[in-house]
């Protein structure tokens, strides 16, 4: 079977999770169909991010476009009420070219990924699947919940339109799919319900336990220009860190991640933390430190970087937020906490108990190996995109 994913952004490095989850849908998916990928980019994809994806792809479509043109379509879309995301990644030349490269490759099934993509296929008459991936809407309020002045008009009006062209996605596509049954719930549709839920996964063979010297008692991990990330930084490091140094003045932090802010950068002139920006080797990150806390605040879907943490078989402390789509069970495989005091507690007692931070470790590990696998959860995709597919021929 012939299957188009059209992406919103080239799938390569896996530094955000939208690339991780193609990624790894692609991969596994290519090994009993025939990918074919269409992608836009503000930026030059490298040749050796290409081939990287081409090992798995029958052919690749990467539209060049610029962020002039970019921020251009954003101001169309908010002269015609429109989402201004959706305007960001789309142009004339990149329907035109979609359009194109459907006819060509004249695939059995398209796979979309988010609601970026529905101007680009809108037309189309090949049965199609979106990947709503989490919630954009739910995202996008929590973020303007937490901002103010001219910033939270813009997020106002930016939740006001992704909501409407999430429910307006039910008419358009065969069926949808989302990475936890939380995010479905905060689709704005009676029909939600048939959303089907496609988690994540881990890559056991390359996330797994590493021995390492113990430079850092806390890390965090993940895109460091990501709004959700930028903000569990700075919660982490002057709410919740000031009342761990009380019992602890000389606990070591590393924030890890690609591209870091400037907020994220000024965070680094406390002495007790270190801002990495981006590393070749996540996963030393990790091993280099005795716990992983994600303190999120706002945001939305699966949270990979605690995943990626559990199967490295690190003891893991998080919110209510983020663990209401990763289901742990709070202080079994997880430790839960909310407040700043509460997540000082736990991270003092987990520093002091080597015997729970073992316990909670390993449990864990455990959990993610059970219920976090891409090749069983991407089977279920392919599963879906056979039936879809199969409507084509009726």
């Amino acid at each position: 079977m012939k299957i188009l994913f059209v992406l919103p952004r080239f799938p390569y490095p896996l530094e955000k999770g939208d690339k991780l989850r193609a990624y790894h849908q692609i991969r596994c998916l290519s090994k009993d169909n025939d990918i074919f990928v269409f992608c836009v980019s503000h930026s030059k994809v490298s040749q050796s991010s290409i081939d990287e994806l081409r090992k798995y792809c029958r052919n690749v479509k990467v539209v060049r476009t610029n962020r002039l043109t970019a921020c251009f379509h954003m101001f169309l879309n908010f002269l015609r009420s429109r989402s201004l995301q959706i305007g960001y990644w789309d142009s004339r030349k990149a329907r035109v070219l979609y359009r194109r490269y459907e006819d060509k490759v004249d695939p059995d099934v398209l796979y979309c990924q988010m609601v970026r993509t529905m101007t680009w296929v809108s037309r189309s008459r090949v049965p199609k699947v979106l990947d709503f991936q989490d919630s954009l809407s739910m995202n996008t309020e929590r973020r303007m919940n937490n901002a103010h002045g001219l910033w939270r008009f813009i997020l106002h009006y930016e939740f006001k339109m992704l909501r409407s062209s999430e429910y307006n996605s039910f008419g358009m596509f065969d069926a949808m799919t989302i990475i936890s049954s939380t995010d479905g719930d905060a689709i704005p549709h009676k029909n939600n319900d048939k959303i089907h839920v496609i988690p994540n996964g881990v890559n056991f063979d390359y996330f797994k336990p590493m021995e390492r010297e113990k430079l850092y008692d806390i890390v965090f991990c993940g895109n460091m220009h990501y709004e959700p990330n930028v903000n569990a930084s700075t919660f982490l490091v002057c709410e919740v860190l000031p009342l761990v140094m009380k019992v602890r003045p000389d606990v070591k932090v590393l924030l890890a991640g690609a591209s870091p802010s400037a907020a994220v950068k000024k965070l680094g002139k406390n002495p007790n933390v270190t801002v990495s920006g981006w590393v070749e080797d996540i996963r030393e990150c990790y091993a280099s430190s005795r716990l992983f806390v994600a303190p999120m605040q706002i945001g939305s879907g699966l949270q990979n970087k605690l995943l990626e943490a559990m199967a490295m078989q690190l003891p893991c402390i998080t919110t209510t937020l983020a663990n209401t789509s990763l289901k742990g069970e709070p202080g079994v495989n997880v430790i839960v906490a909310d407040t700043p005091q509460d997540l000082a507690d736990s991270i003092v007692m987990l520093l002091k108990h080597d015997d729970i931070r073992d316990s909670i470790a390993k449990s864990g590990y455990d959990y993610v190996h059970g219920n976090y696998s891409w090749e069983y959860y991407n089977d279920q995709l392919n599963t879906l995109l056979h039936g879809v597919a199969r409507r084509k021929l009726l």
